[in-house]
């Protein structure tokens, strides 16, 4: 009956230690809920946690060392990653195919910076559930691990912590529940540790059962007495920490890792796109840049986005994120929020360059093809915010990509009819006109509503202005859209420009009435109707347009530009031919660096130049440190277990007494055949292992050694110093020996078993094996400092 008790209480403290440390890991799942588009990462987070307390129970039952436990996790990984995180690879959602495998292994190291470079929420399917899976199974095995086997239950809450602190650094600003998180890990191991720490006192009672019923009772009324005790405090501390969470100041801010990593792609190296719009104009006008396939009616191709203007030029901005500079790597789930008609467009690319790459609509994923698509899927990034992608190292003839897009419809006018504008906040814009502020205001002196409003501008330059790219046979007409350029467009007896200076000024006079503007390049087929059913963009059918923001409906598009036809009259124009020269404020003075002593400018000089030749220091630190840290991680049970073993050997050498220094070189080598698997039993004599050590591995030495070792230890007097050298070296020889006979994986295993360091003197936990190794150190170094000082002394007193 005792026996069957015994079983029960063991098979309920393992569910329990099981369920806690799912409970406690379950804390970690919830905190990735922001970071991902859709609860499909439950299946990587859950599947891995099932895994990894799997493992942990099996190889607790199995007593698995550590490699083989590692070894397991690995294999646990490679089998079933392809169906937990990288499905849409897997046959058939389940069986790992070759493309499952490779993106597993990279994944191990590259899937964290995927998932800390993409904008959150992320797609299930760009490979970011290797994280969440990796997290959870590695977790699974070590909590579980430590709540069945660790001689202080309390170790399983360090990697369980661990897990927890990686999902907040790895995922959103704002948390999912933060209080459900903090209160449910609390709790969780409060009860835990109460009820293990009950069970222990159990098995005192167990005992005590022996010597009267009266005394059991009392045991239990006692234990009653503590969980009951134990669950106030608890409810009470639970009760107390939610309301000062709910009526504290704001919460600190919270740091992630995302909010560290550095851009990897700015765009604001490169120039605006807008002022090589002449140059396509003039020197394209018949070449193919590129073709679309499967452009929608009324579909329009966009190049970029542009929305900060200085006076010299629009341009992207660089405000941070949400900017039109903020370019993030391409993934499955742009443009979550776009609404339209779905559409799948296919471009190849002929003589367009330069890093922007066209798109229609709000694109939802980008699939290349082509001699370079590894490397543009690698490497091209999309923002959300304008709907504009970029390949950082530039296009080049016969990339191709197909886009799954959604393109937007533009409302009617009388459906924006009670609109207002989109509360935005827009760039501050510099160096504009001051007439244009005044010309828009006469422009929309008679419109109402928002939409009145902007198609006032529209109107009034499309009406009232006339078309030239300036080109041989053209009406002069300047290229470029600075502030000179836009004053000589409303300067003259006539406005004359083409879509640039059209473009520009709209978003201009929108932007002074306080309107959210920005000015587009891109294509679109002409009335001509030369889209059909392959668009074939060239410099001829080049344009810019103007998108303003509409609360609730998004950027609506106006064309500002005259028709080409609408042609200035010579006879007006021809005085202009010859205009004026413009009065222009020249720009300010240089100013004179500051009178520095010549040590200060040299030093500065001297920093810039070191500053400049050490640009490459950070990265190779940074991939260099992880590196480091990532061989440091592998090679830490090793050097643990050889600092641990080493400080043991070490105190047993340096005992005081010579005997002592016999029993402890027999019981390393005992102990060094325990961690080869060799089945000494513990408290056996020293014949009786040497029976089992010396048939575990042929050696007949063994049995002499050990008649040796009682004759030193329990004969008259102690062994002479040469005597133990002797005794050690014979069991160095001995141990060697073993480890010779057997395979590199079982030296491996041996170097990291515990199983010597549960059989003696290290009981009491991971303190007092700590406590063992730092007095075998110590005592190894008041060894040799006395032998040292002794042989200091001998060699005086011969002088």
């Amino acid at each position: 009956m005792r026996v069957a008790a015994r079983s029960s209480r063991s098979t309920r403290i393992v569910l329990v230690d099981l369920a806690a440390a799912a409970l406690m890991l379950l804390v970690s799942v919830i905190g990735f809920a922001p970071t991902f588009d859709s609860p499909q990462y439950l299946v990587a987070a859950l599947g891995g946690l099932a895994l990894g307390l799997a493992l942990a129970w099996l190889g607790a039952r199995q007593r698995w060392g550590i490699l083989s436990l590692a070894g397991a996790t690995v294999g646990a990984y490679v089998v079933f990653g392809g169906a937990l995180a990288l499905p849409h690879t897997a046959l058939l959602g389940i069986v790992p195919t070759l493309d499952t495998l490779q993106q597993l292994a990279l994944g191990t190291v590259t899937s964290w910076k995927q998932l800390l470079t993409t904008v959150p929420p992320v797609a299930a399917s760009d490979g970011h559930l290797i994280v969440p899976f990796i997290l959870t199974l590695v977790g699974g095995v070590l909590t579980g691990s430590l709540a069945l086997r660790a001689r202080h239950a309390a170790w399983a809450l360090l990697p369980a912590a661990v897990v927890l602190v990686a999902t907040i650094l790895l995922g959103v600003a704002q948390p999912a529940a933060p209080i459900v998180q903090g209160v449910l890990l609390a709790v969780v191991a409060i009860v835990w540790l109460a009820l293990r720490r009950s069970w222990e006192h159990d098995r005192a009672a167990v005992r005590v059962e022996s010597a009267g019923a009266s005394d059991a009772e009392s045991v239990r009324s006692s234990r009653t007495r503590r969980l009951v005790a134990a669950g106030a405090v608890l409810a009470v501390a639970t009760g107390v920490g939610v309301t000062t969470a709910a009526v504290a100041a704001p919460p600190v801010p919270r740091y992630i890792l995302r909010d560290f990593v550095v851009p990897p792609f700015d765009i604001t190296q490169y120039p605006s796109p807008l002022q090589s719009f002449r140059g396509y104009v003039r020197d394209d006008a018949d070449t193919t840049l590129f073709t679309v396939t499967g452009l929608p009616e009324d579909g329009r191709v966009r190049l970029a986005t542009m929305d900060a203007y200085d006076g010299i030029v629009y341009n992207v901005s660089d405000d941070g994120a949400g900017s039109s500079s903020a370019f993030t790597p391409i993934r499955s789930n742009m443009s979550p929020a776009a609404e339209g008609t779905p559409a799948t467009v296919r471009v190849e690319i002929g003589e367009l360059a330069g890093v922007w790459v066209p798109d229609v609509g709000s694109v939802r994923s980008f699939a290349f093809d082509g001699p370079r698509a590894a490397e543009l899927a690698r490497t091209t990034h999309f923002n959300d915010a304008t709907g504009t992608a970029v390949a950082p190292g530039g296009l080049a003839a016969g990339d191709a990509y197909t886009m799954t897009t959604v393109v937007p419809e533009q409302p009617s006018d009388a459906a924006l009819a009670d609109v207002p504008f989109a509360a935005l906040k827009m760039p501050t814009q510099t160096g504009i006109p001051e007439k244009i502020a005044d010309l828009a205001s006469k422009a929309v002196a008679d419109a109402e509503t928002p939409i009145e409003r902007a198609r006032a501008l529209e109107s009034w330059l499309h009406t009232d202005g006339f078309f030239s790219h300036g080109l041989a046979d053209d009406v002069l007409s300047l290229s470029g859209h600075g502030a000179s350029r836009i004053t000589t467009l409303f300067g003259g007896d006539q406005m004359i420009g083409d879509d640039e200076q059209y473009a520009v000024a709209m978003a201009l006079m929108a932007t002074q009435l306080g309107m959210p503007a920005r000015v587009v390049m891109g294509w679109y087929p002409g009335e001509d109707g030369q889209g059909g059913a392959v668009f074939t963009a060239t410099g001829d059918n080049l344009h810019a347009w103007v998108e303003i923001a509409f609360e609730n409906v998004g950027w609506v598009t106006f064309d500002p530009t005259p028709d080409e036809d609408n042609q200035p009259n010579d006879q007006t124009t021809k005085p202009r031919a010859n205009p004026k020269p413009q009065v222009l404020q020249p720009p300010p003075p240089a100013q004179e660096p500051a009178d520095l002593p010549p040590a200060i400018a040299e030093d500065r000089e001297q920093e810039d130049e070191d500053t400049a030749g050490i640009d490459w220091l950070g990265p190779v630190l940074l991939y260099g440190g992880i590196s480091l840290g990532v061989l440091l991680l592998v090679a830490a049970p090793f050097i643990v277990m050889g600092v641990v073993k080493g400080a043991r050997r070490a105190r047993r050498r340096s005992a005081a007494r010579a005997a002592d220094r016999i029993s402890g070189g027999w019981d390393e080598l005992v102990d060094s055949a325990v961690d080869l698997r060799a089945p000494v039993v513990a408290g056996a004599t020293r014949s009786e292992s040497a029976a089992v050590v010396g048939a575990a591995f042929a050696q007949p030495r063994v049995t002499e050694l050990a008649t040796r070792a009682d004759l030193d230890v329990y004969g008259p007097g102690d062994p002479a110093p040469e005597d133990v050298e002797a005794f050690w070296r014979e069991v160095d020889d001995i141990v060697g020996e073993m480890r010779g006979s057997t395979s590199l994986w079982q030296r491996l295993r041996a170097r990291l078993s515990l199983r010597s360091l549960r059989r003696g003197g290290t009981a009491g936990g991971p303190a007092a094996l700590w406590r063992a190794a730092g007095s075998g150190i110590g005592g190894a170094i008041g060894n040799l400092r006395t032998r040292v000082q002794g042989a200091w002394a001998a060699r005086k007193g011969r002088r």
